[in-house]
Parts: structure tokens; sequence; C-alpha cells
């Protein structure tokens, strides 16, 4: 017959186990549904949304890297569809250098990267002509003055030559 301390002590351990294994569970269904909320607001890089999570599984990264994963093979998570969004934002108000810096960044992978960089140089100088009429409501008057804009339009991560291409025109055809 078995001694009640020796059951005791097997049941204590049955539920330490199953306590363990629920709070694994949750702690895995909390964070998938923290990952499918912040995917529901915007699309975000494998690399961003596992820095964004990772303060939640702290001690779980294989079951991050697996949750990531799981995402991507269900369509949820697509490096593709966040270098789209971000070209779409941020197309109208930076040069390609500045967007394309920021999706090497977010560890975005080369390939998508050079060929977001193709569609973004095709429409370079049109772009920087917008943004310049946007910005300034006359071309430079002095050296001074052109200086400034041409430091703004770098700022903004448009090329040299694309911003000289741009002052050589004359200010309304841009």
């Amino acid at each position: 017959m078995d001694d009640p301390a020796e059951l005791r002590g097997r049941a204590d351990d049955d539920l330490r186990k199953r306590a363990t294994d629920d709070l694994r569970k949750r702690a895995t269904d909390d964070l998938r549904k923290r990952a499918v909320a912040a995917l529901s607001r915007r699309e975000y890089s494998r690399q961003e949304l596992a820095r964004k999570l990772e303060v939640f599984a702290a001690e779980d990264q294989a079951g991050l890297s697996a949750l990531l994963d799981d995402l991507q093979a269900q369509g949820w998570l697509s490096d593709a569809r966040y270098v789209e969004s971000r070209l779409h934002a941020r197309q109208s108000r930076y040069g390609s250098q500045k967007i394309l810096h920021e999706l090497r960044a977010q560890g975005v992978a080369e390939a998508l990267i050079a060929a977001a960089g193709a569609e973004l140089k095709a429409t370079e100088l049109e772009r920087a002509g917008q943004l310049w009429r946007r910005k300034f409501s006359a071309p430079p008057a002095t050296a001074q003055e052109r200086a400034r804009q041409i430091r703004f339009m770098q700022s903004r991560g448009f090329d040299l030559d694309v911003i000289y291409r741009l002052f050589k025109m004359p200010y309304g055809e841009q």
C-alpha cells in the first residue's frame, strides 16, 4: 500500500506540472493575442514584431519564434506587405535613401529592399519636385537660400544628383 505522504507528494507534483503547463499555455495565448492585436493596427516586419513582443516572452524565445513562424505561415505577418505599406506611407515625404535605410533597420530582406529601391528610383525626381514645391514657395534667390533648400532635401533622403537636376529645371516644371 502506498504511503499517504508519498501520494500527497505525487499529487503536489502533478498539480505543479499542470499549473506550469497552464501558465505556459496562457502566456502563449496572451502573446498570440498581443501579436494579432498589433498586426490588426498596422503591418510589421518580422524583426520589428519580435522586438515588440520579446518583452512579454522574456523566457520563451523559442515560443516567440514559433509564433512568428506560424503567423507568417498563415499570412498574417508579411515583410512584403510591410515594405509596400512603408513605401505608400513615406514616399510622398522622403527620398529613397531614407526609406531604404529604414527598411534595413527593420530587418527586411535585401531582395525586397532592392525591389523597393528600383520602384522608388523611377519616381525620385517627380517626388522630390512635389516636396520642394510644397515646402518652398519660390526657387532660391541667393546662394545661402539654395544651400538651405539643398540641405533640407538631403535631410529628407534625396540623392544629391536628383536635387541638382531639380534645381536646374524651371520652378513650375518639376
